[in-house]
């Protein structure tokens, strides 16, 4: 039998009431594995939890086709939903992997870690002559060798959740971080705050392994609980990727239209783990013209035939519009599926504006407000 939204969880609360739920700071209640490894620009946990909650039923599938730092699956999974990510991003693929398929239990995840560690240091240290400069600069070449010992082993094992702790401690400027004193999102020193000759305890080597514990300890301070539901992590652009056909939920946040620029943000993770490989994940096109447009008709056409008649498709679009682009990436989103998937119609659309707090860039530029549409798929 066919379920109207209210059957299949739709909030029966005010938007205003749900709003105010989303600006609260969720870091110290939602699951720790959340916070596995930094992700510029991604979606709150509580907002993911919230669209979840309201738009698919316990054993649905819920989607995610630009999961990023895959906080829809992962909360979807906590929530008793299946959960499905892909992403073109190999630092996305390695937290999805990592945060959906988890040792199941702090002991084991440090016993994984113990072992492999022991087989990492074993292996030829690395000629840091074949490191580029620009890495070198962040790291005591101690730790250097070290952390890519650590994740060759790791790549080789496709240990993926060691990988993302590794990830997770890579740069910074606290002791439990690798690098020297550096950005923990966007990479880059911060030698004149920190000048070497005033901080030269930043400037020592970091053992990786002890750092490495304490970064799985934390991890597991708040652990999903253990689900046998399917999952799904797949590396692929949403251009040439074959969702599945029985979606009953997808909730995305697509790359913002010209906002962030994911391989330089990501640049010192994506070298650690593409060493010399093409790391331009912003290859999917959000920054150019036309890119954003071809990004929206692909998930446009390929959601209407994934989802399943009822389902929802919510899409977080954000407000900035740059470069020569004319128009709302909201209005262009609401085009767009108006005329590739006709199917899909719109039946909610809210506006939540970003507190500075919550803003990647240190001058609070970039993206103001973000737009929720809500399209439902009528036969």
């Amino acid at each position: 039998m066919k379920q109207n939204d209210t059957e299949r969880g739709a909030s029966s609360e005010t938007p205003q009431d749900v709003r105010m739920e989303w600006h609260a700071n969720c870091t110290h209640t939602e699951c720790t594995m959340h916070q596995l490894s930094p992700y510029i620009g991604k979606i709150k946990s509580v907002i993911a939890r919230d669209l979840i909650e309201q738009y698919a039923m316990p054993g649905d599938l819920v989607l995610d086709p630009f999961a990023g730092s895959f906080t829809v699956p992962l909360e979807a999974a906590v929530l008793g939903r299946r959960a499905a990510g892909i992403d073109v991003s190999p630092y996305s693929f390695v937290l999805g992997h990592a945060k959906l398929y988890a040792p199941v239990s702090l002991p084991i995840a440090l016993a994984q870690c113990d072992e492999l560690v022991l087989r990492a240091l074993s292996r030829p240290a690395p000629d840091l002559r074949r490191v580029p400069v620009w890495v070198r600069r962040f790291f005591h070449p101690r730790t250097l060798r070290e952390a890519i010992q650590v994740a060759d082993q790791c790549l080789a094992e496709k240990n993926y959740f060691v990988l993302a702790c590794l990830l997770g401690i890579f740069h910074h400027q606290r002791p439990g971080f690798l690098s020297y004193p550096s950005s923990h999102l966007v990479p880059y020193l911060r030698d004149k705050k920190f000048p070497r000759l005033e901080y030269p305890e930043m400037y020592e080597y970091r053992d990786v392994i002890s750092r490495m514990v304490r970064k799985i300890e934390r991890t597991y301070k708040r652990p999903p609980p253990e689900k046998s539901l399917r999952r799904s992590v797949k590396l692929m652009d949403i251009r040439s990727a074959r969702l599945p056909e029985d979606v009953n939920c997808i909730i995305t946040s697509p790359p913002y239209m010209n906002a962030l620029d994911y391989g330089r943000d990501n640049r010192l993770r994506l070298w650690l783990i593409s060493r010399g490989a093409d790391t331009d994940v912003d290859d999917a096109g959000s920054g150019r013209k036309d890119g954003f447009d071809v990004l929206m008709q692909c998930l446009a056409k390929k959601g209407q035939k994934a989802l399943v008649a009822g389902g929802h498709c919510v899409v977080v679009v954000g407000d900035q519009s740059e470069r020569g682009y004319s128009g709302s990436p909201a209005q262009k989103v609401q085009s767009i599926f108006g005329e590739f998937a006709p199917q899909l119609k719109l039946v909610g659309s809210e506006v939540d504006r970003i507190p500075d707090i919550r803003r990647a860039r240190r001058d609070c530029r970039g993206v103001r407000a973000e737009h929720f549409l809500v399209f439902r798929k009528y036969k």
